[in-house]
């Protein structure tokens, strides 16, 4: 596989991120870590990875997991 940017060869990794959200409000909300496979490309640098479900869904509603969980407890 060749890297979509500049045709180079790409190498696969595995990730570790922490996704913050965004502005000052974002830093009231907790981080959402996310495991995914890296594809980097070793000459430039772009790099692509897919957001897992469980975690997507915690960006789409701005809501982690744990308080979802909280929230249906109570």
């Amino acid at each position: 596989m060749s890297c979509k940017r500049c045709t180079s060869e790409v190498k696969d990794f595995n990730g570790e991120l922490g996704i913050h959200f965004p502005g000052l409000e974002g830093l009231d909300k907790p981080i959402v870590w996310v495991f995914p496979k890296l594809t980097v490309c070793l000459a430039c640098g772009f790099t692509e990875f897919v957001v897992p479900d469980e975690p997507l869904e915690q960006l789409r509603n701005c809501v982690p997991a744990q308080s979802r969980e909280s929230a249906r407890a109570s």
